[in-house]
């Protein structure tokens, strides 16, 4: 008997082990079995097959922790859970999204089981991991499908209407109830039609009819009304509600146009006026003018065109910064807008350019007008905390039929006529004559020339030598930059240099001389005569760009020459604004070129500043170099600079050295370098290379 029931045991044993084997090792769950040791650690005691194969587990997986075989985010992210299981000692589910190998994502429902002892002590914990990512997939699918209805219809910020296939409301948006002022309770049931102004009603019918046979989607204009009654312009858009290849209801989406359309005319009100003085703009001018002339024609009468813009005012602007510059504009518009009146109009063009226009006047009457304009402008202008400027205007006046009968014609004119008055001292007025456009002026020349000079090559470095007085060797040039014009021959710099500056186009054309220099250094390198120095002058404009020092760094860069073989030129003007151009100069410095201060002794002169600012040289001004041997004043000027430079461990050259005695002095005071036309003119790129074959 005892055998018997040892042997049903030992059965039933087995049969156990078996169901256990398929159950853990068989099964496509994952199954972990994790042991908690003596110290509290989670260890692993059991893996089925599919747990092992995921988790990428070794044969001698068991004992091993969490952090011992697993990525260290993951074993912390499954150590929050299997912590929660063994304190809370209840059943812990979650669900995680999990990358194998192949990149392939999957979603894992996770049931954490604790088994707890007789003591009441959490021994092991049982994880089972099942793949529930087609699940999640459907669950996904239908929650993103709702959203995107709902954010088509209840989150839509147009008004959205869902009609039955009679044209009644069965839904609407909340964006329907705020555009119209009605609340759901009131809109469903209704017609759509009764929410049309009367004269769409008939309209909107045919396009709902053709949307519901699907023959037609069409967006219209059209005019609703609000529960109080007001109109409000409206886009609309009807769509059909497709189920099942049938329509069985069509969506009719209404944006609010009102707004928008008001902004149109605002805007196109805006395009007539100008922004800062409230003047009407040049497009508005353009308009009046062709009006006015249109009028004078028919009744055989003159208008009168005065152009006008402030003396001096870019240089205000630039000095007392644009804000101060805009008040002035300001101020001036209110001043000139005084004057206005049924045959006086004032106009801003642009800038600090006005326009005043004179209909049925004479040239008598538009002479009155632009001494009242001048007598405008005694008064002081109140700027900057009250601070008192005065500012003067040009002005230059064509009459119509006389002076054109077109309007670009008279604009032309009066333009013209301004700039005569530039040209003359400004401050005044002046007629249009027709002798003015027969000799169109010398500058207007230049600068039409000089806006196609870089683009036509017409623009030529030459170098003047700078002479080492102590061996007569030369090793450094100064950049001095030539127009050759086919229309007006060689350009003095002089004439152009001033209106390159005023127009903005130095900064173009000095990037093209520092371009054209780096080139020739690296053309004489390559022809054996070794890396010179030239030296390139830098206007203030040019000086306050703040792309500066990465043009030069780049430039430098493209035709691979030592920094040190570019010496850069400044004023002593760009000194005035000690912090700005202290970071200048050390940004320069650091990417190895070097630095001089040219004309030293004419301007604004610091000490100070001469210390502090990191410089390589001064350049002595040819002034105090004229009169060196004969006026005592320039000598001494002179030999302090020297001594001066010397102190500071700065190169001295002296320019404007047209004698041999005013060379050997220079030497005997310890004068390092020299250059003038006692030793060579400026020369093209080509003579120069006489002196290295010497």
């Amino acid at each position: 008997m005892y055998n018997e029931n040892s042997r049903i045991l030992n059965d039933i044993n087995k049969l156990e082990e078996m169901i256990v084997q398929i159950i853990l090792k068989h099964t496509h769950d994952l199954v972990y079995i994790m042991k908690i040791d003596e110290e509290g650690v989670l260890r692993y005691f059991f893996v089925n097959e599919a747990g092992k194969t995921h988790a990428s587990l070794e044969e001698e997986y068991k004992g091993k922790t969490l952090q011992d075989v697993l990525p260290s985010h993951i074993a912390t992210h499954l150590q929050f859970y299997y912590a929660l299981a063994q304190t809370k000692k209840r059943k812990v589910i979650f669900q995680d999204e999990v990358i194998l190998k192949d990149g392939q994502k999957i979603n894992g429902e996770s049931v954490l089981t604790p088994i707890i002892d007789e003591e009441g002590v959490c021994r092991f914990i049982v994880c089972i991991t099942r793949d529930v990512t087609t699940v999640v997939d459907e669950k996904n699918r239908l929650i993103e499908s709702q959203q995107r209805y709902k954010s088509l219809v209840d989150h839509n910020l147009d008004a959205v209407f869902v009609l039955d296939l009679k044209g009644n409301l069965l839904h609407a948006n909340p964006a329907a109830f705020e555009t119209f002022g009605y609340k759901e309770k009131e809109v469903v049931g209704r017609s759509v039609l009764s929410l049309l102004q009367e004269g769409e009603v008939h309209y909107f019918k045919e396009v709902l009819s053709k949307t519901i046979k699907g023959s037609e989607r069409k967006t219209l204009t059209c005019k609703m009304i609000h529960k109080k009654g007001y109109i409000i312009w409206t886009q609309v858009k009807t769509v059909p509600i497709v189920v099942h290849d049938h329509i069985t209801g069509v969506y009719v989406i209404v944006r609010d146009i009102t707004e928008q359309l008001e902004n149109e005319r605002l805007m196109k009100k805006m395009a007539f006026y100008d922004y800062l003085t409230k003047l009407p703009n040049r497009n508005s001018l353009n308009e009046r003018l062709t009006e006015a002339i249109t009028n004078a024609s028919k009744r055989h009468e003159q208008l009168a065109l005065i152009y006008m813009d402030l003396d001096r005012f870019k240089f205000l602007n630039d000095t007392l910064g644009h804000d101060a510059g805009d008040q002035l504009l300001k101020s001036v518009a209110r001043r000139l807008d005084s004057l206005s009146n049924d045959y006086v109009s004032v106009f801003r063009q642009g800038g600090d350019e006005f326009v005043v226009l004179i209909e049925d006047t004479t040239i008598e009457q538009a002479e009155r007008l632009a001494k009242q304009i001048l007598s405008l402008f005694s008064v002081p202008f109140s700027l900057n905390l009250n601070q008192e400027y005065y500012v003067t205007p040009s002005m230059g006046i064509s009459m119509f039929p006389n002076d054109g009968q077109e309007r670009a014609m008279l604009v032309k004119c009066a333009d013209i006529a301004l700039y005569r008055v530039k040209e003359q001292g400004r401050a005044h007025y002046q007629f249009y004559h027709h002798s003015m456009l027969q000799s169109t002026p010398y500058m207007m020349l230049i600068e039409t020339g000089l806006r196609k000079a870089i683009n036509q090559n017409e623009f030529v470095v030459f170098y003047q030598p700078q002479v080492d007085l102590c061996d007569e060797t030369i090793n450094s040039f100064e950049a001095l930059l030539r127009w050759n014009s086919p229309t007006l021959g060689f350009v003095a710099p002089n004439e152009f240099i001033p209106l390159a500056e005023d127009t903005g186009l130095i900064l173009p054309i000095g990037t093209w001389v520092f371009e054209e220099v780096c080139r020739q250094i690296k053309e004489w390198y390559e022809k054996g005569y070794g890396y010179k120095t030239v030296a390139v002058n830098l206007s203030t404009k040019q000086f306050q760009q703040s792309t500066l020092v990465e043009t030069i760094e780049g430039i430098l860069k493209k035709f691979n020459i030592p920094p040190h073989c570019l010496e850069i030129e400044i004023t002593e003007g760009a000194l005035k604004d000690a912090r700005e151009t202290i970071s200048v100069l050390k940004r320069l410095k650091e990417i190895g070129v070097q630095i001089s201060v040219d004309d030293f002794g004419t301007g604004y002169s610091s000490l100070s500043y001469l210390k502090r600012f990191p410089l390589d040289c001064l350049k002595i001004d040819q002034s105090f170099i004229a009169e060196l041997l004969t006026n005592p004043t320039d000598e001494a000027i002179t030999t302090t600079i020297i001594h001066l430079a010397q102190k500071l461990n700065l190169t001295v050259i002296a320019e404007g050295v047209e004698e041999q005695e005013q060379a050997q002095f220079l030497k005997e005071i310890n004068c390092e370098k020299a250059q003038g036309y006692y030793f060579s003119r400026p020369l093209p790129a080509h003579e120069v290379e006489k002196f290295f074959q010497q």
